[in-house]
This record gives C-alpha cells, sequence and structure tokens, in this order.
C-alpha cells in the first residue's frame, strides 16, 4: 500500500465516522453520502458484552432482515465509557443513547426507531439525556461526557472495532505515513519530548528520554514492547482501549520502531483478556494484509512486524525487566537496574517498553503538534489522564480528563457522587501501588507531583471511590493480601516484608493490635520502600501509610477501643436484636447456620454472642430491620 492508497481508504470512509461524531442537521447530510439512512452502533467491550450486547446485535440484525431494511448499519464497537448503564446502544444521526439495553428492547427499537418514519423510544433512553420539557439533551453534553476530553480514547465507541477501514477512515496510520515521509527520527524524539508525554503505566517517565536513550544505544538490533499486562485490581484503561482501537497502538510502535531503529514489536497481553487478545490478532492480520505491518511500509523501505505474547495474569509482571523476562520464556521475575532496557532489555538488546495508554497518545501528538498536547494539563503533567473509576460510585466507568483536574469534579459531576445518600470518604488511585486520597483533599488538582505529594500515584489509572461504610484497616489489609500473594518473590524485602505487614494488619484487624504495632508498621515500611528490587515491593506499602497518615484515628479505635467504626471487621462485631422491632417470625432463627438464635414464634428473639459466627445471614433475612451490628 501506497500513502496515497491509504488517503483513498480515509476518504472514503471519513464520512461515514462523521456522521457519528456530528449529531444533528449536519450528521443528516451527511448520510446521504454515506447510502446508510441509520447507523446502531453496540458496545461490544468486555463489560457490555458480559451482559448480552452480543445477542443484542443479532436481534437488531436478524430484525432488520425479517422487515426488508437494508439503509441500517449495525456496528459492534469498544466501550463508550459509561459502563453503568450497559449494554449501550446508539442511533445516529440522532444520537440516541438507548443504556440497559435487552434483546427484546432491541426488537422494539427496529420496529418503532429504525423503520422508515420512526422515532426515538424515549423511554429506553439514558436518564441524563432527557430534559423536563421532554426534549433530548445531546449526550455528550451530559455531566459524564461534558467534562471529559478523549484523546487515548478518541475512537472507542466511535468505529467497527475490528475494521481496519473504519480505523482508517478516523485517522489512524495517519501519523505514521507522515512520520515515514516528512520526519527524521530524530524530529520524531523532538515532538515527543516537546509535547512532555509521560509513561501514562505509572512511573511516568519521559517517553521522549525513553526513547532518545534507545536510539543512541548500539546494536543492529533493537525492540518494542507495549505493556498491556494490565493487573490493578478494577483497572480496565488499557483494555478497553485494545478493544476499541487497537490499530492505535500498532501504529504508534511502527512510529517508535522507526524512531529508535528497531524491526521487530511485541505485546505482552494478559490471557484474562480474550475480547482484545482477539482484537489485536485481527488488527495485526489486517495491518499486514495492508501493507501497514511487515516489509517496506507504505513503500518507504522500513520494516516492521509486531507479535503477541500472553501473560499469565502475574501482576509483577507490569514491572518492565519482569514483563521482558517474561516474553524470553522465562519465569517472570524483575531484574536488578542499572542497565536499564534501552541499553540492555528483552534478549539482552536495546528496547523500549510503554504502555498501551502512552501508545495511544502518540498518534494525536504526531498529528496535532507537541504545542497542542502540552498545552493540556498541568505545568508538569501534560494531556490527559485516562481512568477506570469504580466502587461506590453512580457511574461506574472509563473516564479521561485532562491532567490538573480535581478528584471532586470526577467524583461529583463525572461520576454523578456517592449512591444510596452515602459519604465520600476516600479514593483509592494507583491501585496496590497507591495510596487512599481523603475528602480534605477532593480539591487538590490531580497530576503526578500533586498525587505524590498527598501520599498516593498515579499508576495506570485504577480509581477506586470508597464511602462511609468502608474501614481503612480493612482495605489496607486488602491491598497487602494482593501484592504478599503477587510478589514473585526474589528479594527478601519484598517477600517478607508483605508477609510481616500483612500479619500486623490482621493482627489489628482482629482486635488483638497494640500501638506499639503502628511505629513496627512504619519501620516496615520504609525499610521495604528503600530496599525493595523492584516497584511492587517498594510501592506495597503505599496503602498502608496513606491510610495511617489521613485515617490514623481508625487504627487507634480497633487497638484501643476493640471496635470497627465502619462496622466492617467481623472479629470486632456483636449481632443484636431489638426487642420492640422484632415480630418473633422466626426467619432469622431459621436461618442461622450455627443456632445462634433464640426466641418464640410471635415473641422477641435473641442472639447468643458466645455462639455467632457474624456471617451476617440474619441480617439479610430480617425483614423488619430488627437486627443490628456494633
Amino acid at each position: 500500500m501506497t500513502v496515497a492508497e491509504l488517503n483513498k481508504i480515509r476518504d472514503r470512509y471519513s464520512d461515514l465516522i462523521k456522521v457519528r461524531q456530528l449529531i444533528g442537521e449536519q450528521s443528516a447530510k451527511l448520510e446521504r453520502t454515506t447510502g446508510y439512512r441509520k447507523q446502531v452502533l453496540v458496545c461490544g467491550g468486555t463489560g457490555c458484552t458480559s451482559s448480552r450486547s452480543k445477542e443484542i446485535i443479532e436481534v437488531l440484525e436478524t430484525t432488520l432482515k425479517n422487515l426488508g431494511i437494508k439503509d441500517v448499519l449495525v456496528i459492534k464497537t469498544g466501550c463508550f465509557g459509561l459502563c453503568a448503564l450497559g449494554p449501550i446502544m446508539i442511533v445516529y444521526p440522532e444520537g440516541a443513547f438507548y443504556s440497559q439495553m435487552t434483546p427484546a428492547h432491541a426488537k422494539m427499537v427496529v420496529e418503532r426507531h429504525l423503520v422508515p418514519g420512526g422515532s426515538v423510544i424515549k423511554e429506553y433512553l439514558y436518564s441524563g439525556t432527557l430534559l423536563t420539557d421532554g426534549n433530548i439533551l445531546p449526550f455528550l453534553e451530559t455531566p459524564f461526557y461534558k467534562r471529559q476530553m478523549r484523546i487515548a480514547l478518541r475512537n472507542c465507541g466511535l468505529i467497527a472495532a475490528e475494521d481496519i477501514n473504519e480505523a482508517i477512515g478516523a485517522g489512524d496510520y495517519q501519523a505514521l505515513a507522515k512520520v515515514l515521509t516528512t520526519m527524521t527520527p530524530d524530529d520524531v524524539i523532538e515532538e515527543m519530548l516537546a509535547s512532555g508525554l509521560c509513561g501514562r503505566g505509572g512511573a511516568g517517565f519521559p517517553t521522549g528520554r525513553k526513547w532518545a536513550f534507545a536510539k543512541a544505544s548500539k546494536g543492529p538490533v533493537k525492540y518494542v514492547c507495549c505493556n498491556a499486562d494490565e493487573g490493578d485490581p478494577g483497572a480496565f484503561m488499557d483494555r478497553s482501549i485494545l478493544e476499541g482501537d487497537p490499530h492505535s497502538v500498532l501504529e504508534a510502535m511502527a512510529i517508535a520502531g522507526y524512531t529508535i531503529g528497531s524491526n521487530q514489536g511485541y505485546i505482552y497481553v494478559r490471557a484474562e483478556y480474550p475480547i482484545a487478545v482477539h482484537r489485536l490478532q485481527v488488527a495485526i492480520a489486517q495491518a499486514r494484509e495492508y501493507g501497514l505491518l511487515g516489509k517496506n511500509i507504505l513503500g518507504t523501505g522500513f520494516d516492521f512486524d509486531i507479535e503477541i505474547r500472553l501473560g499469565a495474569g502475574a501482576f509483577v509482571c507490569g514491572e518492565e525487566t519482569a514483563l521482558m523476562t517474561s516474553i524470553e520464556g522465562h519465569r517472570g521475575e524483575p531484574r536488578p537496574r542499572p542497565p536499564f532496557p534501552a541499553v540492555k532489555g528483552l534478549f539482552g538488546k536495546p528496547t523500549i517498553l510503554n504502555n498501551v495508554e502512552t501508545w495511544a497518545n502518540v498518534k494525536p501528538i504526531i498529528m496535532n503538534g507537541a504545542k497542542w498536547f502540552s498545552s493540556i494539563g498541568t505545568e508538569s503533567s501534560k494531556g490527559t489522564k485516562v481512568f477506570a473509576l469504580g466502587g461506590k460510585i453512580t457511574n461506574v466507568g472509563l473516564v479521561e480528563v485532562p491532567m490538573g483536574t480535581t478528584l471532586r469534579t470526577i467524583v461529583e459531576e463525572i461520576g454523578g457522587g456517592i449512591p444510596n445518600g452515602k459519604k465520600f470518604k476516600a479514593a483509592q488511585t494507583g491501585g496496590p501501588s497507591g495510596g487512599c486520597i481523603p475528602a480534605s483533599c477532593l480539591d487538590v488538582p490531580i497530576d503526578y507531583d500533586n498525587l505524590k505529594k498527598i501520599g498516593s500515584m498515579m499508576g495506570s489509572g485504577g480509581m477506586i471511590i470508597l464511602d462511609e461504610d468502608t474501614c481503612m484497616v480493612d482495605i489496607s489489609k486488602f491491598y497487602l493480601e494482593f501484592t504478599a500473594d503477587e510478589s514473585c518473590g526474589k528479594c527478601n524485602p519484598c517477600r517478607i516484608g508483605t508477609k510481616r505487614l500483612l500479619e500486623l494488619l490482621t493482627k489489628i484487624t482482629k482486635g488483638e493490635g497494640e500501638l506499639s504495632d503502628l511505629d513496627k508498621i512504619r519501620d516496615l515500611a520504609e525499610h521495604m520502600k528503600s530496599s525493595s528490587l523492584c516497584a511492587l515491593g517498594q510501592s506495597a506499602p503505599n496503602p498502608v501509610l496513606s491510610t495511617l497518615r489521613y485515617f490514623e484515628d481508625e487504627y487507634r479505635a480497633h487497638i484501643v477501643d476493640k471496635k470497627c467504626t465502619a462496622g466492617v471487621c467481623k472479629a470486632l462485631l456483636s449481632y443484636y436484636i431489638v426487642p420492640d422491632k422484632c415480630r418473633g417470625c422466626t426467619l432469622c432463627k431459621r436461618n442461622c447456620p450455627v443456632g445462634a438464635i433464640e426466641g418464640n414464634l410471635k415473641q422477641p428473639h435473641a442472639i447468643d454472642t458466645t455462639k455467632c459466627i457474624r456471617c451476617g445471614v440474619c441480617i439479610t433475612k430480617c425483614n423488619f430491620g430488627a437486627i443490628i451490628k456494633k
């Protein structure tokens, strides 16, 4: 394929994509040039697929065929972001945002909306798009989308994820063409340096500097790697990009290969991401067929190809040297640094490794310029950041905001606040390597430096929201259990230190702690941070230290008062029946697994606390709110 042929495909499919970007009259004008009266985009990401979006697509296609409708295009896309409302379906040119769809709903949409002369079914729409006067608000104007700026996620939910033609129509591979025909490797590095792009995998190292180091390294063989081993609990940013726009990653890796003098790339992706793996396989095959990977790319004489390597789900393989060791076929363990991968990496050759989100930012920088990208964000943190928003939040989903956006904006405006009238308590960022941000820091602009100052970190972008019912000691214990289990065991500070920290936290949650344990925790944590071999051990104490910093009163309540104020730690709880509320229905008694409840029919019951195992079954079975725990 030549550049001219690439541009022809772009021009042929660009109007099809524009219909999905210009809601309303402008979009309706374009529909005539595409040959389709309506376009129906259905989320085909992991979340919506698990909620039967595949069946929805089948019903749409079958019903359209049965009705003889041929001018409606049905497309399976990647994630739209608002995962709490899946399965999601958007109909253009109206931009009708249908949420929580079922196969029955899909059939009805065809029969009432997609037929000629049909109209939007308002009762199926996302409630945030319905105005009090009966009109429909464009979904991009809703609070969830309005405060976002989608750069890395630009094509997710916009294009058919398994169609390279649509990817090209949306602009993919234009940056590769520009680089190969008009820029030198030094030009690319200067652009990346000027952009201020830093690694989005957690470390935040300047991408341009990493590429420059690898370019300066001597040797005929070099490698380009993509870290898609997204192991943080609750994180799904990289997975969504691979599921929605895999070509953006392939293109960026090819650009990096040209820049540092590499002809081979590897994508290391966890096997637990079957949809992402499949779409990567499809994308690589399509790119090879179109001559965008392989020999003599775009007729420029540049050769570059990419292979996939599946990971077994080891969290430590998120560390770059452990990941490379795994690609080589060995047990994933980190290596001492220096030498750094840019000098001696994969198979002992100079290597650069970036995560999926970092790669997804390369094309916009090349096409729009470093000045444009560096104008977004803060002085020290440029561009946007994708967060997987989860936990006790109304709008669970994927969000991308400019660096410097406050946590309050993300939680209250984009996230829709805490459900059930509960109060915000903390936000855990950075996964097991991060920390907990308290309510007092809600207005701190989120960037690399500010998060470090308040005891957390950016990490890969997981953001778990915690409400007033969360025990901060227990949440620290949860993350320590994870890191202790995931430690590769190569170095003593991590292998032994995580176990000892976990023992101390477990002791406290059981009501057996002593105040001196808090000093032991701090001392052990500092030794781990300073002497562990890799970032897993160095950052494992972060959740504990941050909760001790902001919620030490909870630790002291567990130790001194033998109480868990959030009512979470079972060893410190007792269950009681309020006599005035008990109707004597015996439902709790009949369901108690250990026979700890006594009482006669239609008489107030009582719990024998010496027998009670605090399983909570009685509370779930009581219909009168007569059972409390304290």
